[in-house]
C-alpha cells in the first residue's frame, strides 16, 4: 500500500489507514480510528481514540502569510490535537495549533485556522470556516458556509445558521486605526443567529439573545430578546418556550 508513516509515529491497536496516507514525525494516533485515503497529518500532531478522519483532509497545517498581511506568523505554533471520537469529513483543513475536544463533528470542506480552541460535542457544518483565535464552548451548531471571524467567542448551546457572517474590522482595511480596535463577535450562553445575518465588529449577542434571519446586527442584543432587520432593532423577547433553561434536554 502507498503510505507514508514516519518511523516516529505511534498508530494504536485496531487503527485503519487509507491508500496514500502521509503521517509525519512524532504523530500520535489513538485505538479504533478510522483514516481516509490521502490524509495528511503533519509533525506532532495528537489524535485520541475513535476518530475518524475522511479522505483528502489535511491536519495540522501551517499558515501561510502574505507580505501585506497586517499580524504576521506567530512563531512556535504547537501542533493540533484532537480529542476522542470526533469524526472529521473529507476536505477538511485543521491548522497548527487547534485544540479540538471529544466528540465534535466536523463537516465536509470545513476549515479551522491555527489557535482555535473547541470544547465538545460540537456541531461544524459543511464548508464552515473558523478564523484564528476564536474560542469555541459546548454544544454548539455551526450551520452550512457560516463565517465566525478571528478573535471570537462561542460560549455553549449556541446556535449560528447557515451562511451567517461575522466581522472584527470596522474601518474596511483603511486607516492605520483600525489596528487599535480589531474584535470579533462574543456569542453568550445560548444566543442564536438566523440565516444569512451579519454580525458587525465587536458586537455582543448576551445569553439567549436571538438575531432574526437576514439582520444586520450593528449594537449589542440584550439577553433574551429577538431583534430584526436592517439595523436590527428589538422586537419582543424571546418566547419563554424557546429559553435555553426550558431546552437544555433537547439541546
Amino acid at each position: 500500500m502507498n503510505q507514508h508513516i514516519a518511523s516516529s509515529a505511534k498508530i494504536g491497536a485496531n487503527t485503519v489507514l487509507g491508500v496514500n496516507v502521509v503521517i509525519l514525525d512524532d504523530v500520535r494516533i489513538g485505538e479504533n480510528c478510522l483514516i481516509g485515503h490521502n490524509v495528511v497529518i503533519h509533525a506532532g500532531c495528537e489524535i485520541g481514540n475513535n476518530v475518524r478522519v475522511d479522505d483528502n483532509t489535511i491536519i495540522g497545517k501551517a499558515p501561510l502569510s502574505s507580505p501585506r498581511s497586517i499580524f504576521k506568523l506567530p512563531e512556535g505554533l504547537k501542533p493540533t490535537v484532537i480529542g476522542d471520537g470526533c469524526q472529521i469529513g473529507a476536505n477538511v483543513v485543521i491548522y497548527m495549533q487547534c485544540k479540538i475536544g471529544p466528540r465534535n463533528l466536523i463537516a465536509d470542506l470545513a476549515t479551522l485556522r491555527e489557535n482555535v480552541v473547541i470544547g465538545e460535542l460540537n456541531i461544524i457544518g459543511r464548508g464552515v470556516s473558523i478564523e484564528n483565535f476564536v474560542t469555541i464552548g459546548s454544544r454548539n451548531k455551526f450551520e452550512t458556509n457560516c463565517y465566525i471571524t478571528a478573535y471570537s467567542q462561542i460560549d455553549d448551546y449556541c446556535f449560528v445558521a447557515p451562511c451567517v457572517a461575522t466581522s472584527n474590522d470596522n474601518y474596511m482595511a483603511r486607516d492605520p486605526e483600525r489596528f487599535k480596535h480589531f474584535k470579533g463577535v462574543t456569542l453568550e450562553r445560548g444566543a442564536r443567529i438566523g440565516v444569512n445575518a451579519t454580525i458587525l465588529p465587536g458586537k455582543v449577542l448576551a445569553e439567549d439573545a436571538c438575531v432574526a434571519g437576514g439582520a444586520v446586527v450593528s449594537r449589542d442584543v440584550p439577553t433574551g430578546m429577538v431583534v430584526l432587520g436592517s439595523p436590527a432593532k428589538p422586537l419582543r423577547e424571546v418566547p419563554e418556550e424557546q429559553l435555553l433553561k426550558n431546552n437544555l434536554d433537547k439541546s
